[in-house]
C-alpha cells in the first residue's frame, strides 16, 4: 500500500510514543487537548482512523482491517514500542493491536468499551445524513436545520456535523457513512477469538460511571483476557468520559502510564 494511504496522523511532544484512537464518527482531532497534556510525558500521535477524518476512504472496515492500518503506520515511522489509549471503536481497535502484536504495545488504556459485541443501531444517525442533498445547502446553519427533526440532540448533532468540511464550493463528509452502515455489525460486534486469548500488555480499562457499557459481566470477561488489569470508574461522566471530565480522565490516564 502506497504512502498516500496511510491513515493521516497529528505528532507532538517527545518521549516514549503514545498513540491515541478515537471512536465511531470522531478523528484525531476531539483529542486535540488531551494530546497537549500528555505531550507533558509522550510524543504523542492522535491518528484518524480508515473511513474517519483526514484518512481514506475505503468501501470496507472491520476491526482486523484497522488494525492492520494502524501497525502499517507505526512500521512506516518506525516505532517499535508504544502505549496505546483508544476510546469505544478504537478501545477495540487497541484491544486487537495489543492481541496480535503484543511485541510493540507496552501499556494499553482502553476507554468505556469492552472486548464484546453490543446491540446499538445507529441507522437513526445514518440514514439522515445519507439522505442529505449537501449541494442543496449554502452554510452549515442550513444543513444543521435540516437535521433537527431527526437528531434534535443539539450536542450529538454538533459533534457529527464536526465531520462536514467544504472544499471550494462543494460540502463533503469525513466520515463516509456508506462504508459505515454496510458494517455496523462488525463496528459494534467484535471479532471471533480463541476461547484462551490473551493480552499481556498492562491494561487499565476506564469506565464513565453513567455509562452502560462495562458492567459485571463484561468486568469478569476482561479479568479473564487482560493480565494485569485495572478497572476505574470515572464519577460523574458517561460513554464519553474523556471529554466530559477530561482533567480527572488524565490524572488516571497519567498516574497508571507513568507509574
Amino acid at each position: 500500500m502506497s504512502d498516500d494511504q496511510l491513515i493521516h496522523y497529528t505528532q507532538r511532544g517527545s518521549g516514549e510514543p503514545l498513540i491515541i484512537l478515537h471512536g465511531l464518527f470522531g478523528s484525531g482531532k476531539n483529542w486535540q487537548s488531551l494530546a497537549r497534556v500528555f505531550a507533558e510525558h509522550f510524543e504523542v500521535y492522535t491518528l484518524d482512523l480508515r473511513n474517519h477524518g483526514e484518512s481514506f476512504h475505503h468501501r470496507d472496515i472491520d476491526y482486523e482491517l484497522m488494525v492492520e492500518d494502524v501497525h502499517r503506520l507505526l512500521r512506516y515511522l518506525d516505532i517499535g514500542l508504544c502505549t496505546v489509549i483508544g476510546h469505544s471503536m478504537g478501545g477495540k481497535t487497541a484491544m486487537l493491536l495489543a492481541l496480535q502484536h503484543s511485541a510493540r504495545v507496552s501499556k494499553l488504556v482502553v476507554v468505556d468499551i469492552a472486548p464484546v459485541p453490543y446491540s446499538h443501531d445507529y441507522d437513526h444517525l445514518i440514514d439522515p445524513i445519507l439522505s442529505l442533498d449537501l449541494d442543496r445547502h449554502e452554510n452549515r446553519s442550513s444543513i444543521d436545520q435540516a437535521l433537527q427533526n431527526d437528531i434534535p440532540e443539539t450536542p450529538l448533532r454538533a459533534f457529527l456535523m464536526q465531520n462536514l468540511a467544504r472544499d471550494g464550493e462543494q460540502w463533503r463528509w469525513k466520515v463516509n457513512w456508506n462504508a459505515i452502515k454496510r458494517y455496523i455489525d462488525k463496528i459494534t460486534g467484535f471479532p471471533e477469538l480463541p476461547q484462551d486469548w490473551q493480552v499481556s500488555s498492562p491494561t487499565l480499562f476506564i469506565r464513565g460511571e453513567q455509562s452502560d457499557y462495562i458492567g459485571e459481566s463484561e468486568a469478569n470477561l476482561i479479568a479473564d483476557h487482560f493480565n494485569p488489569v485495572e478497572i476505574k470508574t470515572l464519577a460523574n461522566a458517561g460513554h464519553w468520559l474523556h471529554a466530559e471530565q477530561p482533567q480527572a480522565f488524565a490524572r488516571l490516564v497519567l498516574e497508571f502510564l507513568l507509574d
